[in-house]
């Protein structure tokens, strides 16, 4: 899942807000011309054309430079200081707009060059952006504190910037001088080179193997197609499929891992520029989230590995397995069970499952269906995975769905919609400037939706076997949200550890790293699962990790939300009116204090703690009705 927010209080990367974070769907390719239009968005609603976006586009281009106009008159005035301000808000709204739009084009078909070069394009004006608001952060630091506090106290125009100002102040010894800033801001297209050369490598370019299952039938194992073929129903299909997955990604070890050492030595180039101890606390520090945060997560989670192991012991009991493998984890729990549901379905599920969250709530989601606001199944050359991008703040959020009709891809589309949601209501109530909500809590409100899913299907659904496919489902999302991301953040936190010593970041050395801390999480040495050796190759095909630091917020996500929905579940108003209140906040406050306002502290242990117990009480019902079985 990709949630993309603008922001207009950085250089390029936050600038443009590219928190992409792609959870893949599997699916079905098929040629884009033969999906009908309403399953496809409707990209004219941000530019009528592709003319008009370039005529937009060159305005901007064209306008950048009116900024400077302001350079030396910050501490003039309230008004000047408001001017400024109110300059760089419009352009990058302008920015993120246009951004949007090229994105968005671009992962219609990633094949096309066209529009590859439109983001390409956004990406060079973007840097200029920040290159020509370089100069304000360090004058505001010269002019001081308390100037900028009379400033805002004098002009009304200013409250809107308020919170931003005194976030300046607080991050004042990691911000440069203006020509050092504008160096940063310069070094903005070469930053993003690694994501790039990823993004292309491994949904244009790579020659991903093709296998002979079971019955015949040769498939190609590409992206698309992975996360559906590794759940066969025939356990040689399924590590034939793995196997050749992971080996193919492993015969390019050596430029994923030049690839990944790129985007590891841009993060602590960065880092120690702006006077880091480390990657990890330059990253933490513009939400202004505690290191301990992160720490708590990842020791939190080792603590409790044995609730997860007593997961994969449950997994291959009903399996019927001697022997657990990983490839084994994706494949269904009750192979009895098919649930299928064509998009139709699927919508009226999930405008049913959100009613606790009221009538406006469920009437946006309708629109975001019928008014095409989603491009929902898989085509040649779609970019893989799903997100929502809500960079067009005058338009609407807009939804990427690779959609085969499965019960996790009506998950994906409620995950995705609470991202949606989270974003219309963020921008509908909050100006621009505080509009872009912080990436800690992006997860919060898609991860929420999800829960009132399974909620409400288990509420539905009386047949024991669909139960126990239904909270196997549960237990996958905790497995995929909370232990999978985090081990995915140890994995992340021990790379940018090693170039923080100056280790290579060679594709083996990276390979043996994740397969270390890949079996600790599933219980290898103890013989609980199965680890194989090509998964050693997985991190090359996770595009999480181009997106530094971000997949632990997943996990804190998940955590946060379960602990708010179960009150919303309960029937509390207060929780849903305080829930609705989060939604709409956007960045209006550092994200620790959002998620407090709204009822939980990620500060504490109890996220998790609470998480675990709901785990172990899904398992108890999974062993209740297992017994019955029998």
């Amino acid at each position: 899942m990709r949630k993309i927010t603008p922001s207009w209080r950085r250089s390029l990367s936050l600038t443009i807000a590219l928190v992409a974070l792609t959870i893949t769907a599997g699916a079905q390719s098929r040629d884009r011309s033969q999906t009908p239009d309403k399953y496809t968005w409707d990209l004219a609603d941000i530019y009528p054309t592709q003319t008009a976006w370039r005529a937009a586009k060159d305005t901007l281009s064209t306008d950048l430079p009116k900024l400077r106009q302001f350079q030396g008159t910050l501490s003039a005035s309230g008004r000047s200081l408001a001017d400024a301000l109110e300059m760089q808000a419009a352009f990058s709204r302008q920015l993120a707009r246009l951004y949007s739009y090229a994105s968005l084009s671009a992962d219609q078909d990633t094949r096309d060059a066209a529009h590859e070069g439109m983001r390409q394009e956004m990406n060079l004006l973007a840097a200029a952006f920040g290159a020509e608001s370089s100069f304000i952060e360090p004058e505001l630091l010269k002019t001081g504190e308390a100037p900028i506090t009379t400033a805002i106290a004098s002009e009304p125009r200013l409250k809107v910037f308020s919170f931003y100002l005194r976030d300046v102040f607080r991050r004042t010894q990691h911000t440069l001088s203006d020509v050092e800033e504008k160096l940063l801001a310069d070094a903005g297209p070469l930053a993003g080179n690694p994501s790039s050369v990823f993004n292309i490598l491994s949904n244009a370019d790579f020659p991903y193997p093709t296998v002979t299952l079971s019955t015949g039938k040769s498939v190609k194992v590409d992206q698309a197609a992975f996360t559906e073929l590794r759940a066969l129903p025939n356990r040689a299909d399924r590590e034939k499929v793995m196997s050749a997955f992971f080996t193919a990604l492993g015969s390019f070890a050596r430029t994923f891992g030049t690839s990944m050492s790129g985007e590891v030595q841009k993060v602590w180039f960065f880092a120690k520029a702006r006077k880091y101890p480390s990657a990890l606390a330059a990253q933490l520090d513009g939400p202004n989230i505690p290191l301990s945060v992160y720490t708590r997560l990842v020791d939190g989670v080792n603590k409790n590995l044995p609730a997860f192991h007593r997961y994969l012991k449950l997994r291959k009991r009903m399996m019927k397995l001697d022997q657990l493998h990983y490839y084994d984890l994706y494949a269904p729990l009750v192979s009895s069970v098919d649930l299928k549901y064509a998009p139709g379905e699927a919508q009226k599920l999930v405008l049913a499952a959100v009613e606790p969250l009221g009538a406006d709530y469920q009437a946006t989601i309708g629109r975001a269906f019928d008014s095409r606001w989603i491009d929902l199944f898989p085509n040649d050359g779609k970019a893989s995975g799903a997100y929502s991008d809500g960079g067009a703040y005058d338009v609407h959020p807009y939804m990427l769905i690779n959609y085969n009709g499965q019960y996790t891809d009506v998950s994906t589309l409620a995950h995705e919609l609470g991202h949606t949601m989270q974003s219309y209501y963020s921008n509908t109530t909050q100006p621009y400037a505080l509009s872009g909500y912080p990436t800690f809590v992006a997860e919060v409100a898609s991860t929420f939706n999800e829960s009132l899913l399974i909620d409400y299907m288990l509420k539905q659904i009386k047949d024991d076997d669909t139960r126990l496919s239904l909270l196997g489902n549960y237990l996958e999302n905790i497995k995929g949200t909370v232990f999978r991301q985090t081990q995915f953040a140890e994995f992340e936190l021990r790379m940018h550890e090693m170039a923080q010593k100056g280790d290579a970041l060679t594709g083996e050395a990276l390979s043996r790293a994740y397969m270390e801390i890949t079996r600790k999480y599933y219980g290898h040495d103890q013989g609980i699962c199965v680890v194989d050796d090509y998964i050693a190759h997985e991190w090359s095909y996770i595009p999480h990790f181009y997106r530094d630091f971000y997949v632990f917020q997943y996990a804190t996500s998940f955590t946060a939300s379960a602990a708010l929905a179960e009150k919303v579940k309960a029937g509390d108003p207060e929780a849903r009116t305080r829930y609705l209140a989060f939604l709409s906040a956007g960045g209006s406050k550092y994200p620790v204090d959002l998620l407090k306002d709204a009822g939980v502290d990620m500060t504490t242990d109890e996220p998790l703690d609470l998480t675990i117990k709901t785990m172990n009480r899904i398992m108890d019902e999974m062993e209740t009705l297992l017994a019955k079985r029998k």
